[in-house]
């Protein structure tokens, strides 16, 4: 008995063409309760892309994570450190991951996160397919970190942290991908929860405040890191008369999110080529011979905020429907590398009331003598992420692809876009959402506090979340119940809400969680829209049409509103005028692009445009729900309190130009680069509030 991976390089010109060579392992290999044979053969192509077949699950698993651990062993061997909650035992604990989460907090997350039961639940719920995926990933990865221990591991990860892994962990790993729209953004304002009796002064405990200001900006910036946009076309727009797709995904280059390309087969049963997340043995995002779809994350709500009314006479207990209710305490240590290399326990009282932990942000979520905030997380209970993706890889037809959606309900915070061969384009923003709905949301939260946060009464359980019988888990809207499109022209997202989708077919009427219809739209959503409308006009969509939106660098919003910034430089500068003559010049010279040769003009139009994006009466044409694709639109620079605030924001623009060292010969590519390689690349493009 045996296990044996094929390699080969594909020499220039000819795929799936050159030597190859076998190697055969004992079954070893294998974790001693599974010993059975596994094989793979791997080949392959441009740029190192694996190609992986097998013929069933476990020597499919068996393959990815044997060229995972190939070309991406240091990274998950990291990954591996921060869902066990062992950050500060191998780095200390004041540093922080690749995230920006401070060691500890990231360490009491995951250690209250993905305890032993936990774990266990969530392999009893996976079925045979999903569990032989992760048994032959975990043995393939091992076997690949033992061959490169022999020749001696990388210089980044040639240390004590790195080791074999288990299926546990890539349950760990799986778990943390699901809370990153949920608890994952709470991670300091979960490990700083503590009784007010227990509690610091504020101006005393610099540290975590200054963790606390990193989490509020990484929180903000969730949505654009992770943004993504993607464009369907259907038969009735595209050249070729069959669903064509342009996947654009934003996730990171570095780290637990980045993603990895690969082409699975399991002859007879499995083609799917794509992306997939790190620990993952199946595709994400992808395609087969019947389709192709994408992800984007959606603007839906996957928590929601409980504001608890504590008891008077212990703030470790809360009023529910008027009876006194003790607070769960559960205990988590968490092992601390001390300053001489010793390991001390750092124990820790994590409080949770029946919708989930307390979470505590001074300022904003405090926990005092007569109210805490409690966080449930939808995810928490989704068990079926990794079914849920399988059985997209394995979807036949569009329609097979669009049930499992339905009858799975696994994708996490993510909207779904899809093609087939037919010519159909289809939407669904159908994830994991708390199912309250707006009349609830009225009767149970403080309008004061908007919707950017759900924040509940969570004094009375007429509050919590509904059940409906047709979801697959209690507490969650059902997918009936959710957005979806299918279309014959085309449909869109870039990271705004589901409302328009395709302006042709509004879609309204949702829960505040889920979409909110009659939204001004963002920058990269106006641009693909309007985009298509022109081709639209033009005739049919080519796939060099698509290629052309997604390598385009025109900044869509100076199109809004660098006119009037060259008409106020025109007009009467008065005192300021010589100080603002460079920016001036610098706007009128430069293309409007983000090219790796556009000018120093363009570092001057994004400062302008962040500074004045405060100045709510900066707009000239409104928004207007009726023509969301061009509204707002222009600056009013004839109002005075508009043409101040400008000035200032110009004369900030020079102080920060000035600043950096930049010059009027500095062009975008010596700004933006990317390090990731060890050599600085020249990065064209630019952010999703300026529409590129």
């Amino acid at each position: 008995m045996g296990v044996s991976v094929i390699m080969s390089r594909t020499l220039p010109g000819f795929l799936f063409a050159g030597l190859s060579c076998a190697v055969v392992l004992p079954a070893q290999a294998l974790v001693a309760h599974e010993r059975q044979a596994a094989s793979a053969e791997i080949r392959r192509t441009g740029f190192g892309v694996p190609h992986i077949v097998a013929a069933d699950e476990r020597g499919l698993g068996y393959g990815i994570g044997y060229a995972y651990a190939q070309d991406n062993l240091c990274l998950l061997a990291n990954e591996i450190v921060t869902v066990n909650g062992e950050r500060s035992r191998y780095f200390g604990p004041d540093k922080a991951t690749l995230e920006q989460r401070n060691n500890m907090a990231s360490d009491l997350l995951f250690q209250w996160l993905n305890t032993p039961e936990a774990l266990a639940d969530f392999w009893k719920a996976q079925p045979p397919e999903i569990r032989q995926l992760m048994q032959g990933y975990v043995a393939g990865y091992n076997r690949s970190l033992a061959e490169q221990t022999t020749q001696g591991l990388p210089q980044p990860c040639a240390a004590e942290w790195v080791r074999p892994i288990s299926t546990d962990d890539l349950v760990r790993l799986t778990r943390r991908l699901l809370v990153e729209g949920g608890v994952g953004q709470f991670t300091e304002a979960f490990a700083g929860a503590q009784p007010p009796s227990a509690q610091k002064p504020l101006q005393v405990d610099n540290q975590q405040g200054q963790a606390l200001q990193l989490a509020a900006a990484r929180n903000e910036r969730f949505a654009l890191e992770r943004g993504s946009n993607a464009v369907a076309v259907g038969r009735d727009l595209s050249a070729n008369g069959r669903g064509m797709l342009l996947a654009n995904p934003h996730f990171p280059w570095g780290g637990g999110m980045r993603f990895y390309q690969m082409h699975l087969t399991i002859p007879g049963k499995l083609d799917v080529m794509g992306a997939a997340l790190p620990g993952l043995p199946l595709i994400n995002i992808g395609f087969n011979q019947h389709l192709a779809w994408s992800h984007t994350v959606d603007t839906s709500k996957h928590f929601t905020l409980h504001r608890l009314q504590l008891d008077p006479k212990d703030s470790t207990r809360y009023l529910l429907d008027g009876k006194s209710v003790a607070m769960a305490k559960q205990q988590v240590s968490v092992e601390v590398k001390q300053l001489d290399g010793t390991l001390k326990a750092v124990p820790r009282i994590i409080y949770s009331s029946k919708f989930g932990p307390v979470v505590q942000w001074p300022g904003k979520l405090d926990w005092d003598e007569k109210f805490a905030f409690s966080l449930r997380d939808a995810n928490l209970e989704n068990d079926r992420v990794l079914q849920q993706w399988y059985a997209m890889d394995k979807a036949d037809s569009l329609k097979a692809f669009q049930d499992s959606v339905h009858r799975i309900q696994g994708i996490p915070w993510v909207n779904t876009l899809a093609v087939d061969a037919k010519g159909q384009a289809l939407y669904m923003n159908i994830s994991v959402v708390p199912n309250v709905d707006a009349v609830k949301l009225a009767k149970c939260s403080d309008p004061r506090i908007g919707t950017e946060l759900i924040v509940l009464d969570g004094s009375r359980r007429e509050c919590n979340w509904d059940v409906s019988p047709e979801a697959v888990q209690a507490g969650i809207y059902p997918s009936s119940r959710q957005p979806q499109l299918l279309r014959t022209d085309f449909v869109q997202h870039s990271n705004d809400s589901a409302w328009m989708v395709n302006p042709a077919a509004p879609l309204k009427d949702f829960s505040p969680l889920i979409s909110q219809a009659g939204q001004p739209l963002g920058q990269r959503a106006r641009f693909a829209l309007d985009r298509l409308s022109s081709l639209q006009k033009a005739g049919k969509v080519s796939v060099e049409n698509l290629q052309a939106m997604v390598m385009d660098n025109e900044v869509y919003h100076a199109g809004q509103v660098l006119p009037d910034l060259l008409r106020f430089c025109a007009s009467e500068l008065g005192d300021d005028a010589a100080r603002l003559v460079p920016l001036c010049t610098a706007l009128k010279a430069w293309d409007g692009r983000a090219d790796l040769n556009s000018g120093i003009g363009f570092v001057y139009f994004q400062r302008i445009v962040t500074s004045m994006q405060a100045v709510a009466s900066r707009w000239r044409v409104v928004f207007d729900p009726q023509n969301p694709v061009h509204t707002p639109s222009g600056l009013a620079i004839e109002y005075p309190e508009v043409a101040t605030a400008l000035r200032a924001a110009m004369l900030a623009a020079v102080d920060e130009v000035a600043k950096a060292g930049l010059s009027a010969e500095t062009r975008w590519g010596d700004i933006q680069v990317s390090s990731i390689s060890g050599q600085p690349v020249p990065i064209h493009g630019g952010p999703a509030g300026l529409g590129i």
